[in-house]
């Protein structure tokens, strides 16, 4: 007999205890399978050792197999609901929902925040096109702050400045996991009746006067994508919110609506809409995550902290090294109460002092082999901007510092897990062409 397993989740499709049980998985997974997960997972090195080793694990896996279970539900189950307390609690949010990914999650905080067409969403020129893919495509108004040229993050003097009877949400954009200055963005938030909604894409585990990023605005999250310092295989999403009435609509936000707390005649559930902050009704979509989704988060998020305190470790060394040429601006250093997750590197020169622009260092620094990636490009020069009636120059006259920063003064370095060898040979191979072009060469 099949034990019962909803609890609250999704119905597909397990109906309870029966004789012909109807699972949730259409088509189990076997140890074959899982040898070629296994085999995606950990490839070929190219060591002789790895043949005798797969032949090893295919073994073991063919004798698990023989007296294993079978994984019955696949999405939105135990290991989702798991992933979701695990982020309550590390994150001091009293809701969190996992998602495909953190786009799909902007996406609810959008729709509950009451955004609508016509409405203004200030947000920093500087992000990535999935911060504002979701007010454009309702037809609302981009308005594109300047950043501080220390951080790279939203400025809240600009803000200040560009908020009018129209704006309705400021969405701060956590850019490379250091913090963006909050407390004045919530100050403005809170005169002006406007909701907040970080995008911690880079942020997971960063915090801001004692408080984790992603967890300070109205809405906040995470993306775990393959690139981020943590992921879950790949695709995934967290978005966090401590408003009641976000929060009890996570849920049915993430998958079309259904409620399960009531239901139609003859039928499992109901469909319910969204209520937005402003009582509007407002149509849920489909964004449910996998359960494996779910467990490769919670494998990488137990050693989060351990991940970003090497991080750090390697931007005290680039601080370290970098900060004894002059010219070269090294990123702000973290203190006990505010610091970053150190996803990117960021690398700042005053281009009178060192000879030349950060285009010429990016082209100096790609020769002696080095990735090195300005993120991201300003946001109004993109061509969906132009073609939905954007004039670029006219927003590039409000935003002097992107303009000076991203064309002159700015990029970026990894901070992945580097051998200690190749971390020395980045720092000196920064300050080597930083020394060629002061030199004329």
């Amino acid at each position: 007999m099949e034990k019962k397993e909803n609890k609250g989740g999704d119905f597909r499709y397990s109906v309870g205890e029966s004789k012909v049980p109807w699972h949730a998985v259409g088509e189990f997974f076997n140890g074959n399978d899982a040898l070629e997960l296994v085999k995606f997972l950990l490839p070929d090195s190219g060591k002789t050792e790895y043949d005798a080793a797969l032949r090893d694990t295919a073994a073991a896996l063919e004798r698990l197999a023989s007296v294993s279970g079978r994984a019955t539900k696949l999405t939105l189950g135990e290991k989702v609901a798991e992933a979701e307390e695990a982020a309550k609690a590390y994150f001091g949010s009293k809701y969190a929902c996992f998602l495909t990914n953190w786009t799909a999650g902007m996406e609810i905080g959008y729709k509950l925040s009451g955004l609508k067409a016509g409405d203004e969403v200030i947000m920093p020129a500087v992000t990535f096109i999935a911060t504002m893919a979701y007010p454009l495509s309702i037809g609302a108004k981009i308005v594109f702050a300047d950043i501080d040229p220390e951080t790279i993050n939203l400025d809240p003097a600009d803000i200040a400045r560009k908020i009018t009877p129209k704006t309705r949400m400021i969405v701060p954009v956590h850019l490379g996991g250091y913090p963006v200055d909050m407390d004045p963005i919530m100050r403005l938030a809170e005169q002006h009746g406007l909701f907040v909604m970080e995008d911690a894409a880079h942020g997971m585990g960063g915090a801001y006067k004692g408080r984790k990023l992603g967890a300070i605005g109205h809405f906040g999250g995470f993306s775990l994508h393959e690139v981020k310092n943590i992921n879950s295989l790949g695709e995934g999403g967290i978005l966090l919110t401590s408003e009641d009435f976000a929060g009890e609509q996570l849920n049915g936000a993430r998958f079309l609506g259904l409620d399960f707390s009531r239901k139609i005649k003859d039928w499992l559930y109901d469909i319910s809409p969204l209520k937005d902050r402003f009582g509007a009704l407002q149509i849920p979509g489909n964004h449910s995550a996998t359960e494996v989704q779910a467990l490769g988060m919670l494998l990488q998020m137990r050693r989060l902290d351990a991940i970003i305190d090497r991080r750090r470790k390697a931007a005290e060394y680039m601080n370290r090294i970098l900060g004894e040429e002059e010219g070269i601006l090294t990123e702000r250093p973290d203190t006990p109460e505010t610091y970053g997750t150190h996803h990117l590197y960021l690398l700042r020169i005053d281009p009178e002092k060192v000879g030349g622009d950060i285009q010429l260092l990016s082209k100096k620094l790609a020769e002696k082999g080095l990735t090195n990636i300005t993120h991201f490009g300003p946001m109004y020069r993109f061509r969906i901007m132009r073609e939905l009636g954007y004039c670029e120059e006219a927003i590039a006259e409000t935003c002097p510092n992107t303009e000076r920063m991203f064309y002159h003064s700015y990029t970026h370095l990894p901070l992945y897990p580097l051998t200690r060898e190749q971390l020395e040979y980045q720092a000196q191979a920064v300050v080597e062409a930083v020394r060629e072009m002061k030199a004329g060469k």
